[in-house]
């Protein structure tokens, strides 16, 4: 789970591949400069232990790319930030603009060591703790964080799940598409926002608890989709489906893991199908529904996505199939005097 936008399809980053060098070591001493003035690493090890952070070989040209790219970031993300903004002193001989490298490294908890080698681009392996930490102490907002977890190659554990950031375009786009339904969804299904004809063709989801505004979880659990969808076993058998490829790239993020765990607690059914392994990919489908003031309602569904970050948003639009429906949405809207 881009608005308005160009249809993109994009793959999750791969993380470093990389073989260890030197061992780090649990203690730490400072840094020491050399001949040229570049930090360089203590004989006693770096500060972190090796699960958070590890040297690495250099890898593939595509990977020196990308930790060049991360510490470009990192350096111009420092050097914005002024030692007032995080409570420290600016000091009367201070020349570096923005916080130096050992005052993020301060302020992140890990060692000065380290985070010069991310900012010269280093061959190492950080831990999502330690990037959580930097995030923090750079004040970066999601989207700066996002990026910045793309380029490390490591799995946010705290992707901005609960408070989505939908932008008023987007919002607006889904409006206007008024009087065909639309929502805004994410890669896992869940509607993040629907406009006044969703609502009147499959109900008020703002109704609904937060966890169950999720078209799995509907599809799977309600008694309206059961009885309103006329293809809903078909419908439900293909969505657990493009829920399965879906998760192969976020198989080890707690929000798809969570959702997952959720269903096959709640329905034998969701566990017998998710038990055949069944993979499919998004695709236009038109479905029927019966809607009990209008009729028959024929629906293609279209996809839109609205970036193309993997984790983005998607407006989803339900278009009438056929000139009846398009009669029925337009009736609908006079009923609810719109």
């Amino acid at each position: 789970m881009r608005q308005p936008g160009e249809v993109t399809t994009t793959a999750e980053p791969r993380a470093f591949s990389y073989a260890p060098t030197q061992p780090p070591s649990s203690s730490y001493a400072p840094t020491q400069p050399s001949s040229s003035g570049s930090p360089q690493p203590s004989s006693s090890g770096p500060p972190q232990s090796p699960s958070s952070a590890s040297p690495q070989s250099p890898g593939t040209t595509e990977d020196a790319t990308r930790r060049q790219e991360l510490a470009a970031f990192l350096r111009s993300r420092r050097e914005r930030i002024s030692p007032e903004q995080v409570g420290l002193v600016r000091g009367a001989r201070r020349r570096t603009p923005g916080l130096r490298r050992e005052e993020v490294a301060h302020l992140s908890a890990v060692g000065v060591t380290w985070y010069t080698w991310l900012e010269q681009g280093r061959a190492i392996r950080v831990s999502a703790q330690v990037l959580d930490a930097i995030a923090r102490a750079l004040l970066m907002d999601p989207t700066e964080r996002g990026h910045l977890f793309v380029l490390a190659g490591v799995v946010d554990p705290r992707p901005d799940y609960d408070c989505p950031l939908l932008s008023p375009t987007a919002l607006r786009l889904m409006h206007t598409i008024a009087p065909y339904p639309a929502t805004l969804q994410n890669a896992r299904y869940d509607v993040l926002a629907h406009n006044r004809p969703f609502a009147q063709v499959f109900g008020e989801l703002t109704e609904l608890p937060p966890r169950e505004r999720n078209c799995l979880w509907l599809l799977t659990t309600s008694k309206r989709w059961r009885e309103t969808f006329l293809d809903r076993d078909e419908m439900l058998r293909d969505l657990i489906a493009k829920y399965r490829a879906g998760m192969a790239e976020h198989v080890a993020e707690p929000a798809w893991k969570e959702r997952l765990d959720g269903l096959l607690a709640e329905s034998a059914e969701f566990r017998e199908l998710w038990g055949r392994h069944e993979v499919a990919t998004m695709s236009p489908h038109v479905k029927r529904y019966r809607h009990a003031e209008v009729g028959l309602l024929s629906l293609e569904h279209r996809n839109l996505w609205m970036a193309p970050q993997p984790q983005a948003h998607r407006l989803v639009a339900y278009v009438p199939a056929d000139e009846e429906t398009e009669v029925r949405l337009g009736r609908l809207a006079e009923l609810r005097g719109e």
